[in-house]
């Protein structure tokens, strides 16, 4: 089932703890897919408060794409109101996925390429950050294409469990639109056999949207997020 799908991603971008629990900031994450709901709470939400959430959730019909599902409202009232509400789409990679690289694409499969790669960190990546990635630490696997010499584009893991990954994409602004994310997340993609990969975004990044399309890759629903507004919510 679709919903499963959406569970286990859900899974792997929070690290849900032995109780099923989110480590936050988000008090509520609801997974919508065309067969049924899913749904993580914050792991200091009130046992029964958390109780009623989840049978909610439970008894609820799943919405249209890009529409919150109707209990999400109850949901916010039962957690004082006024949270948050974001969201996006989310796929599943299925490798080996086809798409035509329009440059060359480096991979952390070879250990010349991280050579390559230490003196080009982008600005993004603090240098502890850019060291752990290209030593094959958080954030690897990963795929990048380099030109004009820097770093264009970047797919790497931004989660990574034994149950699955999500990827992760960056591309520096001047090298944008030309398929590079799509190229470099096609090769990411063939560096994680054996689990599950997610690709997914919020509603409103429209390019991010764009590479999905350029991949083919399957869209399984939408995450919802309930989120203190004095909190940042997990990237998706």
């Amino acid at each position: 089932m679709t919903v499963d799908l959406l569970r286990v991603e859900l899974g792997v971008i929070w690290h849900l703890d032995d109780r099923g629990r989110l480590p936050g900031p988000e008090e509520l994450v609801i997974g919508v897919a065309a067969d049924g709901m899913t749904a993580a709470v914050r792991a200091d939400v009130p046992d029964p408060v958390a109780t009623q959430l989840l049978d909610l959730v439970s008894q609820g019909v799943p919405s249209s794409p890009g529409h919150p599902p109707d209990i999400l409202a109850r949901c916010d009232a039962l957690l004082g109101g006024g949270r948050a509400v974001s969201g996006g789409p989310c796929y599943l990679v299925r490798p080996p996925l086809r798409f035509e690289a329009p440059a060359e694409v480096v991979r952390s499969d070879d250990p010349s390429h991280a050579a390559r790669l230490r003196p080009l960190r982008p600005a993004e990546w603090e240098p502890a950050e850019w060291d752990e990635l290209l030593a094959g630490g958080a954030g690897a696997p990963w795929a990048m294409i380099v030109e004009d010499g820097q770093v264009a584009a970047i797919c790497h893991s931004a989660r990574l469990t034994p149950e699955g990954a999500e990827a992760g994409t960056w591309t520096s602004p001047a090298f944008r639109g030309r398929g590079y994310a799509a190229a470099t997340t096609a090769a990411w993609a063939g560096l994680l056999p054996g689990i599950r990969l997610f690709y997914s975004t919020s509603a409103d990044n429209h390019s991010s949207q764009r590479v999905a399309g350029r991949l083919g890759i399957d869209a399984i629903g939408r995450l919802w997020k309930l989120t203190p507004r004095d909190s940042t919510a997990s990237p998706t």
